[in-house]
């Protein structure tokens, strides 16, 4: 079983189905079990359960079995959480999140911003020079914007996520 007190899991699986979905996950019963059930012995709402599980089956973090009640003929899902590809699904997320981290700091590096000293907008150049470097929200001159800070974090997390 996976570990969900490690804060990496936990913000992964936090960011997906957010605390509500983390409170059935400790909770769940083990075994197959059905919706109803996951929501009467973990407290969360039904709607919440329903949603989490759904979330986590398209993650490739539950597992469902359909059974017919030969009586009534109506279906049952039986639900069963299988994290043993989560490794997998967190090193895919942090290429993910490195390939955004660079195309951004590309994105910096490659272009010169003018901004809004009232904080309205920030614009490339190309569009400072569209609106004669006047804001387009309030009329106020647009000055030059210095991104460096902003290439320094984006430099630094791509170097941190490189490394690890």
């Amino acid at each position: 079983m996976v570990d969900i007190d490690d804060k990496v899991i936990r913000g992964y699986l936090v960011s997906l189905v957010g605390e509500e979905g983390l409170e059935m996950i400790e909770k769940m019963p083990e075994g197959e079990v059905t919706d109803e059930e996951i929501a009467a012995k973990t407290g969360v709402l039904l709607n919440t359960v329903r949603r989490t599980l759904f979330i986590l089956y398209e993650n490739k973090f539950a597992i469902v079995v359909r059974e017919r009640d030969s009586n009534s003929g109506w279906l049952t899902y039986l639900w069963r959480l299988d994290f043993s590809d989560i490794e997998h699904q967190l090193m895919r997320e942090k290429k993910k999140l490195l390939r955004n981290l660079k195309s951004r700091l590309e994105f910096e590096e490659n272009n010169v911003f003018y901004t809004c000293p009232q904080g309205c907008a920030r614009l490339l150049f190309d569009e400072a020079t569209e609106t004669e470097f006047l804001c387009p929200l309030c009329g106020e001159d647009l000055v030059f914007y210095d991104n460096s800070y902003i290439i320094d974090i984006l430099k630094k997390r791509v170097d941190a996520l490189s490394s690890s």
